[in-house]
């Protein structure tokens, strides 16, 4: 134990006597482990605000929009539109197994909503009661549509947050009553505020049943009057998203009366594929970022490397000395050894800190919408330890045995 202080001992007066070398060489590695750690947790956290913008519409959401069947497969011209009806919802809803849930949903930007207060121009929809479970509607105040809205079409509505800003300004809200167009509704239900800012159109949507919807508000030059916007639905898994998309497709193929491998016939968003294809794109900037940083640590390593020799190089007389006095080669390899680790886990360890120092006060910063704080990821960390372990290492072993492997003799030689 004596034996490894006074090891401990030399090794700081070494250091200290090479300050500024000492210095910038523990730069570079605390340089490029906080460089690792910072920009894979710059990436992760683009990637979970990007993640959790998409949550605020709901998890694993798909749409599915009316469109045009062309003359020619391939081509986008010449082609007849068709639109959605409700007996496409109820045969996918019937015929769709991978379909966990499914709405149809109406749509009116033109229905004038007013209050006792004041008055709004938003989005009307209409839909059933199912649909709070595939959008991400968290309630504040009341309930939510239901069954018996539904089955006997009750004039009811569910206002978004801003809508109800709008509509009722510092007023109660829930049991009040609006006018669309006229036609009197009682408010059950208000909506929690969604999304950053004043880009969420779900903020200034209100919510009513769908048959009621269909009645009083159908789609404009429409002859057919049960025909909707769009359908939103689910799949029973993330896995499954390809097969309930493939399941829909040929309902609504089936039902119109063309091919349902005709791809251009269908308008389709898949937020589960946006979601994979986002995915790959932040796995190939972490592992950019990563590659960045490893290659930085990389340098710090061979800069300890070399800090060492020169070291070992500049002591040749004292390793000779020491050695004639009775060190053995052991000896001296653990002083160089254990110098080169001191000097790198030292580094790295202030490297962390500096990194995760940023971090925190990355955390209180409000940053641009779709970007969350860097975080600390535990695979980088256990990688920065894993480069460190082996930098240390390398960084010691060497000299050290060049150290231990020069005899007495020759080292008392040297001028």
């Amino acid at each position: 134990m004596r034996m490894l202080g006074d090891i401990f001992g030399q090794i700081f007066r070494t250091l200290w006597m090479h300050k500024l070398r000492s210095l910038l060489t523990m730069f570079g590695i605390a340089w490029g482990v906080g460089s690792l750690l910072l920009l894979v947790g710059l990436g992760e956290g683009f990637r979970s605000g990007n993640k959790r913008n998409m949550s605020e519409y709901g998890q694993n959401i798909i749409w599915l929009y009316p469109g045009q069947v062309p003359a020619l497969a391939g081509s986008l011209y010449a082609g007849r539109h068709y639109r959605l009806t409700y007996q496409d919802y109820l045969d996918v809803r019937a015929q769709a197994p991978h379909v966990l849930a499914i709405t149809p949903v109406l749509s009116r930007t033109d229905v004038r909503a007013v209050s006792d207060f004041a008055s709004a121009n938003g989005e009307i929809l209409g839909v059933e009661p199912q649909y709070n479970g595939i959008r991400y509607l968290p309630l504040k105040q009341g309930r939510w549509l239901n069954g018996f809205d539904e089955s006997q079409r009750r004039n009811v509505i569910v206002l978004g947050d801003e809508m109800t800003r709008n509509l009722f300004p510092g007023r109660p809200v829930i049991g009040s009553s609006i006018l669309l167009d006229g036609l009197s509704f009682e408010v059950v239900g208000t909506i929690v505020r969604v999304g950053q800012g004043d880009n969420n159109s779900t903020n200034m949507r209100g919510y009513i049943p769908y048959q009621v919807m269909s009645v009083f508000f159908p789609l404009p030059g429409e002859s057919e009057r049960h025909t909707f916007s769009f359908l939103n639905f689910q799949p029973r898994t993330a896995a499954e998203h390809g097969l309930a998309v493939d399941e829909v497709k040929k309902v609504i193929a089936h039902n119109h009366g063309f091919d349902d491998r005709d791809r251009d016939a269908f308008d389709v968003n898949d937020s589960v594929q946006q979601a994979e294809a986002v995915g790959t794109i932040f796995d190939a900037m972490d592992i950019f970022l990563g590659t960045v940083g490893a290659v930085t640590l990389a340098l710090g390593a061979i800069g300890v490397i070399n800090i060492m020799l020169v070291s070992v190089t500049e002591r040749t007389r004292e390793i000779g000395l020491r050695k004639a006095l009775g060190a053995t080669n052991r000896n001296i390899l653990w002083q160089f050894f254990l110098e080169g680790i001191l000097l790198t886990l030292l580094s790295g360890g202030l490297g962390m800190a500096l990194a995760g120092g940023v971090m925190v006060a990355l955390g209180s910063v409000q940053g641009p919408e779709g970007f969350d704080p860097p975080r600390l990821v535990p695979m980088t960390a256990a990688l920065a330890i894993s480069c460190l372990a082996i930098a240390a290492v390398g960084a010691g072993i060497y000299p050290a045995r060049k150290a231990a492997m020069l005899q007495p003799v020759e080292a008392l030689r040297q001028e």
